[in-house]
């Protein structure tokens, strides 16, 4: 569970993390400002990424520019690049971490509940990954993305269909831009974890004692969760020149969840019609 890379590893360097304020992209954040980053973090909130910015600025002594903006929204993405380059003088990584997520019987969603999930988690992606790709190319400077998907990106699973079918598509665009942009000496990578729990996240998709009655721990072979620097270790060797022969790679950290199970989310067909009732209800709130 410690660092894995030398403390210098990542000396002068700046990264860019959507959805940085909070949970595993602020995890991932915090020990790139430990190996000597520069970090700019984005999230809509701002008031929750200027707290986290203070936070991990004093925790490890690292630069943290935290710029407000909607990954759905093309213009702000371009203002967070204008702001990195101006703060630290370049970009030298993209890790599209923002997305949303909820639990649902599909004939149960709307037309406007697919469209938030999708848009977040691919418009967003392919937004930002688009926006920096053309400031690396115009540059002629390397680069690197590292993409948070699921597993779930290739296998499917019942019950989070607007999830899945986003990630795949970020799963395509990773691959697709492996090879296209690799004449630009961009990288394009990514990682689909199993269950990393973060505050509050799993609570809000399974509300009450739904939480312990599907303990996602019971589904891994090795019986436990991961813990966040284990996933902050593979993103930050992604993210560095250690693994600069590493391209259009998806690396799945799960403890063996998928092979096992498939689906991440299939099973909650055992759930019934009232409990997806109160789920609705909770979430409305």
């Amino acid at each position: 569970m410690e660092g894995m890379l030398k403390p210098d590893a990542l000396k002068n360097k700046t990264f860019i993390i959507t959805g940085g304020g909070t949970g595993l992209g602020k995890s991932i954040g915090k020990y790139l400002l430990e190996l000597g980053a520069n970090l700019v973090i984005t999230s809509r909130k701002k008031e929750v990424i200027d707290r986290t910015a203070e936070e991990l600025m004093k925790e490890t002594g690292g630069k943290v520019l935290a710029v407000p903006a909607d990954v759905r929204k093309y213009e702000e993405i371009e203002n967070v690049i204008r702001q990195a380059e101006e703060a630290f003088g370049h970009i030298d990584g993209v890790l599209n971490n923002a997305a949303g997520n909820f639990i649902s019987p599909t004939e149960r969603l709307s037309h406007r509940a697919f469209d938030i999930v999708v848009d977040i988690v691919l418009k967003g992606t392919y937004y930002t990954t688009l926006a920096a790709g053309k400031y690396w190319i115009k540059k002629k400077q390397p680069g690197v993305f590292l993409n948070i998907v699921t597993t779930y990106a290739w296998t499917g699973s019942g019950y989070v269909v607007p999830s899945a079918c986003g990630k795949a598509g970020v799963l395509a665009l990773t691959r697709s831009l492996a090879v296209e942009w690799a004449k630009y000496k961009i990288r394009s990578n990514a990682i689909a974890p199993g269950p990393f729990p973060t505050e509050g996240a799993w609570s809000r998709l399974l509300p009450g004692e739904l939480v312990k009655k599907f303990d996602p721990a019971e589904r891994v072979p090795l019986k436990r969760v991961g813990e966040h620097q284990e996933l902050a270790n593979l993103a930050a060797y992604l993210l560095s020149d250690y693994s600069a022969y590493v391209n259009g790679e998806v690396i799945t950290i799960d403890g063996g969840e998928w092979l096992r199970n498939g689906g991440e989310f299939s099973h909650l067909e055992m759930i019934p019609e009232e409990t997806w009732d109160m789920i609705e209800k909770t979430r409305g709130k």
